[in-house]
């Protein structure tokens, strides 16, 4: 058992080395080109009527001027489509406002009505909740037409509000999803990107078929949609290394809700139609076994407490290494310091989420979906 965890760990220790190094190879994103690509901004959105004024001032005060904005009224019962409908903005707006409508995939509903109204070369999607800042949309336009990228994966963040524990937890968390998603693009074998900060031509979507194959789902609008395109081309997805890129939500402040949504994310892990992807979860999931097998063996006499010491060093130096220079990117050093109560929960956090995604049903935005 000794060699089998130490074997593991190795595994992992090398993994995160290979993040460190790739990370560090990515050249952050710089040009000073004139762009003049037209950009369709998304905004599916369902109860946003308190948050969504704060993103369309952050839309109004763009750098940029080639872009309209679509509001995809997901059914809202607080008055979102009124709110945006009236919001003052110095570029094209257009509400568009969806009915309740069954089906398990509301989201994707709205990102394609939006789509097929959408006058843009690229589409770039975010939610409701988020912030820009001034030269969000500049920077995809610049990145787009000096890379070619047919998809383009923006960096995603959470802002703090109380600064409490729950909510630094959560920004070393995500930071390391977003991490991990920008390296796996940079070696082509592109596996996570979120949808709140994502660019890709609308061609692109058409060509692959938008969402179909996997429209039956919640969630994955944004993952099984860059696993598509990255499959059609080869080398076309790429992550956008630049801080002036970067979209910031708000943390949640309730466990239920923080549940709610990674549950929802972890769902989709099993419906992976790429079984590199498929054996890549499966990999993390048992790589984060170990430091419980570890603390399990050593408890129970079945290795030595220098094995256990070593296995929990190889699994948390290199990645503490990897996510002090994600949270640095991100602009959260002040996040360091909770990096190794992460590092001790995150292993229970990926046993709970990976065997509660095994269950059906779930609560998003006010429903009930399958």
């Amino acid at each position: 058992m000794s060699i089998f965890l130490l074997l593991l760990a190795s595994v992992y220790f090398a993994a995160c080395l290979l993040l460190v190094r790739t990370w560090r190879r990515m050249p952050v994103f710089f040009s000073e080109k004139m762009a003049t690509v037209p950009l369709t901004v998304v905004i599916p959105c369902r109860n946003e009527a308190r948050n969504l004024p704060r993103l369309l001032a952050d839309l109004k005060a763009q750098t940029y001027p080639n872009f309209e904005v679509i509001v995809a009224d997901d059914a809202s019962t607080d008055g979102t489509a009124e709110v945006a409908g009236h919001f003052p903005a110095n570029f094209r707006l257009n509400v568009l406002r969806l009915h309740d409508e069954p089906g398990n995939s509301p989201k994707k509903r709205a990102l394609g009505a939006a789509i097929r109204q959408a006058t843009g070369h690229l589409i770039v999607t975010t939610d409701g909740d988020c912030r820009v800042g001034p030269e969000w949309l500049g920077t995809f336009a610049r990145a787009y037409e000096e890379t070619g990228a047919h998809l383009l994966s923006g960096p995603v963040t959470f802002f703090s509000e109380k600064n409490s524990a729950f909510e630094n937890l959560q920004i070393v968390e995500f930071a390391s999803l977003i991490g991990t998603g920008a390296v796996t693009m940079a070696l082509e074998r592109p596996t996570m990107c979120n949808g709140a900060n994502l660019c890709y031509e609308k061609k692109a979507f058409h060509d692959v078929g938008g969402f179909a194959g996997n429209d039956h789902l919640a969630s994955g609008d944004d993952e099984f949609l860059m696993h598509k395109i990255a499959a059609k081309y080869p080398g076309g997805v790429r992550f956008l290394k630049n801080e002036k890129a970067l979209v910031r939500t708000a943390a949640h402040d309730s466990a239920r809700a923080f549940y709610r949504q990674r549950r929802r994310w972890a769902s989709k892990w099993r419906f992976y139609r790429d079984w590199r992807v498929s054996a890549l979860a499966v990999l993390v999931f048992a790589l984060n076994l170990t430091p419980l097998a570890a603390l399990l063996g050593w408890a129970l006499g079945w290795i030595s407490g220098v094995v256990c010491l070593l296995v929990l060093g190889l699994k948390f130096s290199a990645e503490a290494v990897f996510l002090a220079r994600i949270l640095r990117f991100l602009g959260h050093q002040k996040a360091f310091r909770w990096i190794p109560l992460t590092q001790l929960l995150y292993p229970f956090y990926v046993t709970f989420f990976g065997l509660a995604a095994q269950g059906r049903g779930y609560v998003w935005k006010g429903r009930r979906l399958r």
